[in-house]
């Protein structure tokens, strides 16, 4: 079995680097083609570039825009999709996705407005899908607030709606598309991850200390050695779970990457020494990065729960499988 990118993957890997390196704009990201990845359903082609998104600790709506497009492509209507997919693909129309947390404005006394927080990109947005306990809904906005965020690449605003036109899916579609958007944050988070451990690893190769350079000591190598285990352990999840997203994988990857992007970036911190704590260094934008995408879309906590919970449900059903086979001693779970 054939563990690595494809060629055109890996030619789509370098060359969304060097895109990066001159262009982080959703216009240029347009023009390359990467706000389409999901309407053929290529996830593990946004993965690539989500990655290397993660690796330029990129900001922008792009993350927002592939949570809405999912959103559509699991819960609209044809005619919503044919509407939305291509303007969104083709860079002319942003969109983000609410969580509804309220059932109502309290501030105002109104029954008949929805609220939520930490809403990715809501300013730039000319289009806002609230999830709600039902399924999900356009909604338009009457209030966008910023929300002060640790991450200043990564912009939340608090958001008052006024419901308005119905998609036709159910939670579950809804739930596909939280999914495929915590598979393309784990590939971000990733490439984060990437770019900790090579700085990391360069500026213990060059930074001297009593006469040697600091990667000769064991305790540096040790550190090093950490982070690569938490790198590769993180990408190995995470490129199974875009390569097959079931609610299981998708919910393994999370629950490492929260982990392990948080114990890269401490670890990276620690052999850099004092300027790893510095504003002048890059190494706080990944950690403050890290600690962010810890909590979006659920935190490693959440996530061992549901995991937890799948396969608690998941015995039931293989044994009901057993009970009703001829030989049971056939039955693959």
């Amino acid at each position: 079995m054939e563990f690595d990118l494809s060629k055109p993957q890996k030619l789509l890997k370098e060359t969304a680097r060097q895109s990066l390196a001159r262009d982080r704009s959703c216009e240029a990201m347009a023009d390359q083609g990467w706000m389409g990845f999901l309407l053929p359903e290529e996830l593990v082609e946004l993965a690539v570039v989500m990655e290397e998104m993660g690796r330029a600790c990129a900001g922008g709506p792009f993350l927002a825009n592939v949570f809405a497009t999912a959103l559509i492509r699991a819960a609209a209507s044809p005619e919503q999709q044919s509407r939305w997919l291509e303007p969104i693909a083709a860079g002319q129309l942003k969109a983000t996705v609410a969580m509804e947390d309220r059932q109502s404005c309290l501030s105002s006394g109104r029954q008949d407005c929805l609220s939520s927080a930490f809403v990715l990109d809501a300013d730039t947005a000319d289009l806002i899908f609230c999830v709600t306990p039902n399924g999900a809904i356009v909604a338009t906005p009457t209030s966008i607030t910023p929300m002060r965020s640790m991450d200043e690449g990564r912009k939340f605003f608090d958001v008052i709606l006024e419901p308005g036109e119905p998609l036709p899916g159910d939670r579950d579609a809804v739930q596909k598309a939280i999914d495929i958007a915590t598979v393309a944050l784990c590939a971000e988070m990733v490439g984060g991850m990437q770019w900790i451990l090579d700085t990391t690893v360069e500026y213990a190769k060059t930074r001297q200390q009593f006469g040697r350079p600091i990667g000769s000591f064991q305790a540096v190598q040790h550190q090093c050695a950490d982070m690569l285990l938490f790198t590769e352990s993180a990408r190995s999840a995470m490129y199974f779970a875009a390569w097959e997203p079931t609610p299981l994988a998708v919910s393994i990857a999370k629950a490492y990457c929260s982990d392990a992007f948080r114990e890269v970036g401490n670890r990276g911190i620690q052999v850099h020494g004092g300027i790893g704590f510095t504003w002048e260094h890059d190494l706080q934008l990944y950690y403050k990065r890290a600690k962010s995408s810890e909590t979006l879309f659920g935190d490693a906590t959440f996530h061992r729960e549901r995991i937890a919970s799948l396969v608690v449900d998941e015995v039931p059903r293989i044994h009901s499988r057993m009970e009703t086979s001829p030989d049971h001693r056939t039955v693959r779970a």
